[in-house]
């Protein structure tokens, strides 16, 4: 296993739970995940706890590649130093920025575009009984390096497997289409129409219990309003 360069490494972003670098492996360019040590924790169980979420992100990038989705591709995993190598897609952009851009142009043809992509990308991943956990615009690549027949100027690249997890239970594909919509409405409220394209095309794609999957969207997003409601 090789370290990334410490000496070319520039952070791109920090959040809740980690640092992104641009960084080296075996001297190519990539990207590298950190996560946080939480002080907090027990130190013992910090370093369980972290683990356990590093191999579940690791395994989502695997089963990914056997349902079709594209992800970065993964180039190495460090346990002991708390990080994921990445390879790094240069020219591409976040599907929000494809949005901002189109709402600004006044171009709703690109958007319904990006939304029916994505929700065929969402149906491959429920359909193969993996939870994204954190579905947002801003973790959705856009890379233009496609094939030639390719109906799509980029293909869609999943991205931030932090808080996924395999799971067969409706119920969580439900919460994963909620946090979904709730992401849709605050980002793009110039849209209303964007999660009900992503929806139609979920439905079309998705072979794996759909009807029941909706039902229990609609239950979790029936709750979120009366939480709402009461405050």
């Amino acid at each position: 296993m090789a370290a990334d360069d410490s000496d070319s490494i520039t952070l791109l972003k920090q959040g809740a739970e980690g640092k992104l670098y641009l960084g080296q492996y075996n001297g190519a360019r990539c990207l590298v995940k950190e996560r946080f040590s939480k002080k907090y924790r027990h130190p013992d169980l910090d370093v369980q706890l972290t683990r356990q979420r590093i191999k579940a992100e690791q395994k989502a990038f695997e089963r990914c590649k056997v349902a079709g989705v594209d992800t970065p591709k993964l180039m190495g995993v460090d346990l002991t130093g708390r990080k994921i190598y990445m390879e790094y897609l240069e020219r591409a952009k976040t599907a929000k920025q494809l949005v901002d851009v189109a709402v600004l142009e006044g171009d709703n043809t690109k958007v319904e575009q990006l939304a029916k992509e994505m929700g065929r990308v969402v149906g491959l991943l429920h359909g193969h009984n993996i939870i994204h956990g954190d579905l947002t615009t801003s973790n959705i690549l856009l890379d233009p390096d496609v094939k030639e027949d390719s109906k799509l100027p980029y293909r869609l690249v999943m991205i931030d497997f932090g808080l996924s997890f395999y799971s067969l239970n409706v119920e969580d594909m439900g919460v994963d289409l909620y946090v979904l919509e709730r992401a849709l409405l605050s980002a793009h409220s110039e849209v209303p129409n964007f999660f009900s394209w992503v929806l139609e095309s979920y439905r079309e794609h998705n072979k794996f219990k759909v009807p029941e999957t909706i039902a229990k969207y609609e239950e979790v997003r029936a709750r979120g309003r009366k939480r709402t409601m009461i405050g």
